[in-house]
């Protein structure tokens, strides 16, 4: 028997309302149904970048640039990844400006244009409606490099969403991660939703889970991948220095170079 201070899980009642976490723990099953095989996709378009030394950049504006730290120089994950950004879009000097920046003509396609990706490189682009101009040209300008695109966004996000340019992120990717982002992110109250915004939670596991099978895919060939350790464990800053003269030069946010 558990003791006094153990917490219960609650069992719903089948006449209850379903909980946050019990919505939260069904939209990831669903996720898991839905982007499984994207998943797998993924895992073996990124090992095969990596292993011909190429770079994934990687883009999101406003509360999607979470996506991007949560990307990039983050214990656990690859080094060989860059954020392509504009200072625009980043909404915590400037909030009411990053919305109207995201929704400008000509500002995802020049960012990207300005980290000039090329094969064997891959862009991975977070945007939960991908409906907005600067994740879809993003998108766009890559693609037309020949870089194949991943676009982690919600189909049924998108399809609600007012449609701001004449194409989705969707639209130009090789594979799409679905997200299942319920329309206007809140989750709750069920009945009427309004607050507790899921987005982030549903893709930052996503981006977890084509991490995981990443790592699977290399061990089963036998490929080292280049990964950031810890600077909080013994000789992480050391496997770290290592990584930082690897790619430096060709990702200048690592320094401010």
């Amino acid at each position: 028997m558990p003791d006094a201070a153990s917490p219960r899980r609650h069992a719903p009642d089948p006449g209850e309302r379903p909980r946050f976490p019990e919505r939260v723990r069904s939209l990831l099953d669903d996720l898991d149904t839905a982007s499984g095989e994207a998943v797998g996709g993924t895992a073996a378009l990124l090992l095969e970048s990596i292993e011909a030394d190429g770079i994934v950049h990687v883009a999101g504006a406003g509360h999607s640039l979470a996506m991007v730290c949560e990307t990039f120089y983050r214990a656990g994950g690859l080094a060989a990844v860059r954020p392509i950004w504009d200072p625009g879009v980043f909404p915590l000097d400037d909030a009411v400006r990053s919305t109207r920046v995201e929704r400008q003509d000509g500002v995802g396609r020049a960012v990207a244009a300005g980290a000039a990706p090329a094969p064997p490189d891959v862009a991975v682009v977070f945007s939960t409606s991908g409906r907005n101009p600067y994740p879809v040209e993003v998108a766009e300008e890559c693609a037309a490099r020949g870089v194949p695109v991943v676009a982690v966004t919600s189909a049924r996000a998108s399809r609600r969403a007012p449609a701001r340019a004449d194409t989705t992120l969707a639209d130009h990717a090789a594979i799409v991660l679905d997200t299942r982002v319920p329309p206007g992110d809140a989750l709750h109250p069920p009945e009427a939703p309004r607050t507790a915004a899921v987005s982030t939670i549903l893709a930052a596991y996503t981006w977890a889970r084509v991490l995981a099978a990443l790592d699977d895919l290399a061990s089963e060939r036998g490929v080292e991948l280049p990964r950031w350790t810890s600077a909080n464990v013994p000789g992480g800053d050391e496997v770290n220095a290592a990584l930082l003269e690897r790619y430096r030069h060709r990702v200048p946010e690592l320094t401010g170079e």
